[in-house]
């Protein structure tokens, strides 16, 4: 173990996004649902393909982050960039159509700069009801991917944790 300990490499993406969590795109399709019908706005996070078993190089999209500031309305979703977290595992962004329109307007277009991959999801907010971009606006194939994520302990506080707090 080096100076940072065991986290340092999921701290950094490793290649191209090669698939994206069941429950990531699952979280994706639930946020939009009930942000129906104005639109949801999230920004993407990835770990290393190979830390969560995937027999190959790259990054697997694992969580769904909302944007932090944004405004929607049925028709749009508008966010500052400089309010985004500086997350070295940020790998792109999802946002919903309630129109159902699975394909990026202007307005997405220019927000697809910063990331790899950007996911729109439409209503009726099912299973197949979502597609992936790449930068230029181009359906690229993300494939759902059926791995174990990591339990993420940073927020689960239980009552002896914060009774041994207060001793």
């Amino acid at each position: 173990m080096g100076l940072f300990g065991s986290w340092m490499p999921s701290l950094f993406r490793s290649g191209e996004v090669v698939g994206i969590a069941e429950e990531a795109l699952a979280f994706a399709l639930r946020a939009s649902e009930d942000s129906h019908p104005s639109e949801y706005m999230g920004q993407l996070r990835g770990e290393d393909a190979r830390s969560l078993g995937v027999d190959r190089d790259g990054t697997v999209v694992t969580d769904v982050l909302l944007a932090p500031g944004t405004k929607t309305n049925p028709v749009s979703a508008e966010f500052n960039p400089s309010y985004m977290p500086n997350d070295l595992r940020s790998v792109g962004s999802v946002h919903s159509h309630p129109n159902g329109v699975l394909r990026p307007s202007d307005a997405d277009l220019a927000t697809f700069q910063r990331g790899d991959v950007h996911v729109i999801v439409g209503a009726p907010y099912g299973r197949d009801d979502w597609r992936a971009f790449d930068r230029e606006g181009e359906p690229t194939d993300l494939p759902v991917l059926d791995v174990a994520l990591p339990d993420d302990q940073f927020f689960d506080v239980t009552q002896a944790d914060i009774d041994r707090e207060l001793r």
